[in-house]
Formats: structure tokens, C-alpha cells, sequence
């Protein structure tokens, strides 16, 4: 398997190349997939068109979720997106937040940034700014944010526990955050899981949902809940890139599952020891019969 640095630089390529594409292309990147007869699918990504603040020229079509949907963002919060792409959820956030809010960016990638900026200078906010930098050791000071949000972008970083512990730095106390990403029930075919392409597709770089909540938890975060699961299914052209058929069928009948879920969470009003919570005492905000799960 890559190393952790490999990995980074894996993704960072990538998402280089989808920066420079339209969207229609980036159905084939992250959160989407090609087949091999480069028919595109989008897997994974949900419906922005009717979200206020949306921005269809910041979109590439590359997450997993509606985690400002869910981020009870209020006018004149600071808030922080992890993996900021072009800024479409940083836009989204600053009509919650309002001209006396504040959003910030995160990404590490160079062009990205580049262009989410020239996308807030069009829209003439100047209360949106985007950073370059990893969000495992975020450019941003502790306590400073009331509300973090991302939208699958997690899953693709090796260090996970290292996120979640910047996560908790550069929230104030009391501040909460709300994460779309991918998550795995059962074990993945060890071709998907070591094939770096489909790590930087967002698959083969999630985890188990147990081990992902206990990541939170193991923080000091409190009040977690899920609140939206959906399954992915991974069309069959997309899996016999690395599946034979037979492989291919058994996985499709096998115990293995994928969602995507987002999360949300609480930070300490004040500073304390950490509270012991077990993966098993997590709640699941969403009712299925509301159709959210």
C-alpha cells in the first residue's frame, strides 16, 4: 500500500486535473467513477440546485453530501470548510452566515484555491477567503470557528484521527461541526482497497463507520449524531475494473456496505477531560420514515 505522503500527492494530482475539467468530466473523479468504457456515472454526489447560496460555476460535482443542510449555521458565525474545492459549500455557508459572518476555506490544492478565489471575487465577497494548506494541520488559529463543515473529503485523507483532532483545535468551545464523507460496513475486496485510483475516488480511503464515529468520540466530541445515511452502490462496468466476474458477483452478495453518511458533532463548552463515549451510545438523528436515511 502507498504511504501516507504518496496518497496525499495521489489526490492532490487529481485534483489538479479536475480543477482545469467541467463538471460533467469530474463525474469521473472523485466521488464519481469511469468505466472502461469511459461511460461516467455520478455515485455519489447530491443535489445542490435548490440549496440557497448555491453557485453552479463553484461545483465540480465531487461530494458525497449537503453537509451545510445540516450545519445549523447562524448569521455572523465563522465558519470553516475542509477541502474547499472551488468554494461551492463556502458559498452555500456565507448566505447562512450573512455579510457580517465569516467563511474560510481549506485546500491543498494550489489551483483549487485559485480558483474558489477568482469564484468569490465574482460574486463580490469579501467576507469569504480561501486558504491553501492541509487539513490535517489546518492554516487557521485555535477556538476560532463556531461551525466546520466538509463534503467528502475525510475518506481521503490517510490520517484521519489527525483531522478530527485539528477539527476540535480550531472550533470554539461549544462550536459543532457537520461532515458528509464515506464509510464502510463490512470489508472491501483488497483490489479496491489498494488500487490508488479508486482511493482518490473516494472508496478504497473510507473506513469502517464504527472505527469513523469512535474517531469522534475518542476526541472528545459529544452529541454525535448521524444525521443522513445513504447507500452506494457501485455500478458492476465500475467494480470489473478490478473484480473478475465472479468476484464481482460475490461482492454484490456479500455483507460489504457503503454510505454515505454525515455526522455531526459538539465540541466541550468548556475544557475538561475528555468524555469516555462508546461507538454503541452514538445516536442516529434521522428517522427513516423522513426519508433522510
Amino acid at each position: 500500500m502507498n504511504t501516507e505522503q504518496e496518497l496525499k500527492n495521489i489526490v492532490k494530482e487529481r485534483y489538479a486535473i479536475i480543477a482545469e475539467q467541467d463538471k460533467v468530466d469530474n463525474a469521473s473523479s472523485c466521488c464519481g467513477a469511469t468505466t472502461p468504457t469511459n461511460k461516467v456515472y455520478n455515485i455519489m454526489m447530491d443535489d445542490y440546485s435548490e440549496t440557497k447560496g448555491y453557485v453552479v460555476d463553484a461545483d465540480l460535482g465531487l461530494g458525497c453530501g449537503l453537509p451545510t443542510q445540516f450545519a445549523k449555521i447562524k448569521e455572523k458565525d465563522t465558519v470553516i470548510d475542509l477541502g474547499s474545492g472551488a468554494g461551492n459549500d463556502c458559498f452555500v455557508a456565507r448566505h447562512e452566515t450573512g455579510p457580517e459572518g465569516k467563511v474560510i476555506g481549506i485546500d491543498f490544492t494550489p489551483i483549487m484555491v485559485q480558483k474558489a478565489r477568482i469564484n468569490a471575487d465574482k460574486l463580490g465577497y469579501n467576507n469569504v477567503e480561501f486558504r491553501e494548506g492541509d487539513i490535517d494541520a489546518m492554516p487557521a488559529n485555535d477556538n476560532m470557528a463556531d461551525v466546520v463543515v466538509s463534503n467528502c473529503v475525510l475518506n481521503l485523507v490517510p490520517n484521519k484521527e489527525k483531522v478530527i483532532a485539528e477539527i476540535i483545535r480550531v472550533l470554539k468551545p461549544g462550536g459543532h461541526f457537520s461532515i458528509s464523507d464515506i464509510v464502510l460496513m463490512g470489508e472491501l475486496p483488497s483490489a479496491l482497497k489498494n488500487d490508488a485510483e479508486m482511493y482518490a475516488g473516494c472508496v478504497a480511503g473510507a473506513i469502517q463507520k464504527s472505527e469513523y464515529l469512535q474517531l469522534i468520540a475518542d476526541q472528545g466530541f459529544q452529541n454525535i449524531q448521524i444525521q443522513k445515511e445513504k447507500p452506494i452502490n457501485i455500478p458492476d462496468d465500475i467494480l470489473s475494473k478490478y473484480l473478475s466476474n465472479d468476484e464481482v458477483k460475490a461482492f454484490n452478495k456479500g455483507a460489504t456496505g457503503i454510505f454515505s453518511v454525515t455526522v455531526y458533532a459538539e465540541k466541550q463548552g468548556t475544557a475538561h477531560e475528555k468524555p469516555k463515549v462508546k461507538f454503541s451510545e452514538i445516536s442516529n438523528a434521522c428517522e427513516p420514515s423522513s426519508g433522510c436515511c
